[in-house]
C-alpha cells in the first residue's frame, strides 16, 4: 500500500554528520507512523527512531539520543533522520518503516519497510 525507498547513506569518518531520508509514494503518507530501525552483521535489528502521523511525537533509542533528530514533511512524503557526531557503533543497515498504529518502536508494529541504506562508519 505504501512503497518507502530510503536515501543518503555513506561511508563517513567517526564525529561526522549525515542525513538520510526516506520517501513514500502513496496517496495519504500522513496517515502512518513513521521510524527508522538499524542492523549490523550478526546482530538484532535495532530500533533507532520513530514519530508520530503529524511528526509532533517523537522517540528515540537512549543510544541516539540527542546525536540523531527525526523529523518528517508530508507535504514532501519524506521522512529524515539528520545524524550528527556519528560513531563507529552507528554502523549498520538504516531502514526505514511505516505503521497503522502512529508512535512505535518494535519491528511488529509496522506493516511496511523499505530496502534500507547503508551507512558505514570508520575511524
Amino acid at each position: 500500500q505504501v512503497t518507502l525507498v530510503e536515501s543518503g547513506g555513506k561511508l563517513v569518518t567517526a564525529g561526522g554528520s549525515l542525513r538520510l531520508s526516506c520517501t513514500g509514494a502513496e496517496s495519504s503518507f500522513g496517515r502512518y507512523g513513521l521510524g527508522w530501525f538499524r542492523q549490523a552483521p550478526g546482530k538484532e535489528r535495532e530500533f533507532v527512531a520513530a514519530l508520530s502521523w503529524s511528526g509532533a511525537g517523537t522517540e528515540y533509542s537512549d543510544t541516539v539520543q540527542g546525536r540523531f533528530t527525526i523529523s518528517r514533511d508530508n507535504t514532501k512524503n519524506t521522512m529524515y533522520l539528520q545524524m550528527n557526531n556519528l560513531k563507529l557503533e552507528d554502523t549498520g543497515l538504516y531502514t526505514c518503516a511505516a505503521s497503522y498504529y502512529g508512535l512505535q518502536n518494535v519491528p511488529g508494529a509496522f506493516s511496511f519497510w523499505g530496502q534500507g541504506t547503508q551507512v558505514t562508519v570508520s575511524s
